[in-house]
């Protein structure tokens, strides 16, 4: 029996309930694998409320984790029992002791990478290769404006983009969460609550505005981004942490604003194998590196809806992980 959190419905924190499984061995092309960290993102709570649903309950949330194999299936090859390995994606299930995964999702951690490290960055990171190489490429002379930059992904997006040679303008909640980005490479910080980001923006580009955004915030700070960025920039929305977008025109982006707006999935990324293999493998590359998700809270698996409060207060800097012990 392995422990685990498991909901039977969508809903509010309540659903997330502790639960014991029965784990079978594994199948062909499987493995075994014995979690020691899991990540907690924010489209878990996406998940848990329904919002984007999950395919059957119960359900075990969690789409990323890290650990050791501890069995290996029928016509599996190049791994074996004890080696560490970190997965993101779909099906879920990270939020348990362990789990059966198909063994070609599995990733082979570096040396250094603990699992905490790799569960704490792995599918943000991938987010940001997909992000930066692909939505919105940056480099040497461009300027790229981060929401909530003192988060997981923005953290990731900062240093990713400092590496590339592009200014970064973060936007953040508190002095305490400027310092944390600052920290970690963030050029301009604009404290949201206090000042208005579109016009800072404004005049920390010459008037310009941003070549490309990046907006996990969702609400009105989506179309309020707009504003902020270049005629011919991108706009990338990734989230909606700050509640649901309502429909935009296409007139909000054009003439006038001449705009390109993205609305990329993580999970479309992912769902190309050799695309995934090869996020994923720059992703650790860059954390045995250096590369930081910033101050990682570690919570014992029991307290998943605690780290759900959290993350959902949005009064968290860096990452959660959950432990199983």
């Amino acid at each position: 029996m392995i422990r685990s959190i498991q909901m039977t419905a969508p809903g509010g924190i309540e659903v997330l309930r502790p639960a014991r499984l029965d784990l079978p061995t594994p199948a062909a092309g499987e493995i075994r694998l014995r979690h020691e960290a899991a990540g907690v993102n924010f489209v878990d709570i996406y998940h848990r409320t329904g919002l984007y649903p999950l395919p059957a309950y119960p359900a075990t949330l969690g789409v990323e984790a890290a650990g050791v194999v501890e069995a290996v299936g029928p016509g599996v090859s190049g791994l074996a029992v004890g080696d560490r390995v970190a997965w993101a994606g779909l099906p879920a299930g990270g939020y348990a002791e362990a789990r059966l995964l198909a063994a070609d999702h599995a990733l082979r951690l570096p040396d250094g990478v603990e699992p905490v490290t790799a569960a704490s960055l792995l599918l943000r990171g991938i987010t940001v290769h997909m992000l930066l190489d692909r939505v919105c490429p940056v480099g040497p002379g461009s300027t790229i404006l981060v929401h909530a930059a003192a988060g997981g992904l923005g953290l990731l997006l900062t240093q990713w983009a400092k590496s590339l040679g592009a200014t970064v303008i973060g936007t953040v909640g508190s002095a305490a969460k400027a310092e944390v980005a600052r920290v970690h490479g963030l050029d301009h910080a604009i404290l949201y609550r206090e000042e208005d980001f579109v016009a800072a923006v404004r005049d920390l580009t010459g008037g310009r505005g941003v070549d490309a955004a990046v907006d996990g915030i969702g609400g009105d700070t989506l179309r309020r981004t707009f504003d902020a960025v270049r005629p011919f920039g991108m706009v990338a929305s990734v989230g909606q942490a700050g509640g649901p977008v309502s429909p935009i025109e296409l007139s909000e982006l054009g003439p006038r604003r001449s705009l390109c707006l993205a609305r990329p999935s993580v999970f479309g990324y992912m769902a190309d194998p050799a695309t995934y293999r090869k996020a994923a493998g720059e992703v650790l590359a860059r954390a045995a590196g250096g590369l930081s998700a910033g101050p990682v809270t570690c919570l014992p698996l029991d307290e998943a809806a605690e780290a759900h409060r959290a993350l959902e207060g949005r009064g968290t800097s860096g990452a959660l992980v959950l432990t199983p012990a």
